[in-house]
């Protein structure tokens, strides 16, 4: 059996996405043992119902185990995912956003640098390094994947504090590439790229299309903010990244609202239209949280009642991708966020890459 412990398994729909992925490898549906936890308990029970329904749906025999205890749940795991956010909105969320606002600092998502991005590592690398002491004492061998946010500050903090080594995963490069693909007309699979930087601030440094380099297209592509194409469900304006493209020659990997708030560029106090213009969405976290809660409830009845089909997308993370390499011995390229070790020579060493 592959052994794979989800800290944080309380967010639900991921945990379902990861689960479908990986049983959509007929190698792997046969073998698989989850072993989930959360310290919300009827968050937790939610993602055991889901797990379990997954199982019978597909007819595969996947055990299924939920826990509070961090280390019951991580005894003897292949794979360790952590998934979680500390603190959860309330109070951490919104006193991260309503702070900084009362002396003039307005931020869009606040999950990477800048305030939010701080304080929100300093409440995440402390669990991290425990988790990863954990897994040092009772799953030795694991190897340990992890999707908490601020990635570079949690995955640095992990580098040089904690006891067993991780990988820093995000979806962000290979779904704006299915975006760019998009842009350019061209099908997603034929997209050819090679991306390189920090984690939220990687740069397509290749993009190509049978060969052929495409970022000469892609430069006359959305030339006026106002008409910047529309992302996920939420019709996200794209504005920033073109501009950032004309800017600089790249195309930048993580969303226009979350590269809004890196540079002194976009978002200044005495330059509202700025905010106009490149129609950027202040305090868009706190929305996407507000909603989110609003929609829970029902969300939670429909995934756990079983006269409701349950649909298992397939998500694309990286996560399920290299347990199944691992496994199986196979050959893919993935993106992880690591400690420089002269993968990017004009970063310092050390610091957190996305390569």
């Amino acid at each position: 059996m592959v052994r794979i412990a989800f800290v944080g398994a309380g967010s639900t729909v991921f945990a379902r996405n990861l689960i479908g992925d990986l049983i959509a490898y007929p190698e792997l549906r046969d073998r698989l043992s989850f072993s989930l936890h959360d310290i919300d308990e009827r968050r937790l029970r939610t993602s055991e119902v889901v797990a379990n329904r997954i199982a019978a749906t597909c007819d595969i025999p996947m055990t299924v185990e939920a826990t509070t205890d961090r280390r019951k749940a991580l005894e003897g795991a292949d794979y360790v995912v952590t998934m979680f956010q500390v603190g959860g909105y309330e109070p951490s969320t919104v006193i991260d956003f309503e702070i900084p606002e009362k002396y003039g600092l307005q931020q869009t998502i606040a999950d990477t640098l800048g305030v939010g991005g701080i304080m929100r590592g300093l409440r995440t690398v402390p669990v991290l390094v425990d988790v990863s002491e954990d897994i040092s004492e009772v799953a030795g061998d694991a190897v340990f994947l992890n999707y908490a946010n601020p990635m570079a500050i949690n995955m640095w903090g992990l580098a040089d504090l904690g006891s067993h080594p991780g990988y820093g995963l995000c979806h962000s490069i290979p779904l704006t590439a299915s975006d760019l693909a998009h842009d350019l007309g061209i099908p997603a699979d034929e997209l050819e790229y090679t991306a390189a930087g920090i984690n939220h601030m990687a740069f397509y440094l290749k993009l190509e299309h049978h060969g052929q380099n495409v970022y000469p297209k892609l430069k006359t592509l959305f030339t006026d903010p106002a008409d910047a194409p529309r992302r996920g469900e939420r019709g996200m304006p794209d504005a920033v990244r073109y501009e950032i493209m004309r800017r600089l020659g790249y195309f930048v990997a993580e969303s226009s609202e979350h590269f809004a708030e890196y540079t002194p560029w976009f978002i200044k106090r005495d330059r509202p239209d700025l905010i106009a213009e490149f129609q950027i969405p202040l305090r868009e976290y706190i929305r996407r949280c507000e909603i989110h809660d609003a929609e829970w409830d029902a969300l939670r009845s429909r995934l756990e009642d079983e006269s409701v089909e349950l649909t298992i997308p397939h998500s694309g993370e990286f996560a399920p991708q290299i347990i199944h390499s691992i496994e199986t011995d196979t050959q893919r390229t993935v993106y992880t966020n690591i400690p420089n070790q002269g993968h990017i020579d004009n970063l310092p060493d050390g610091c957190i890459v996305e390569v």
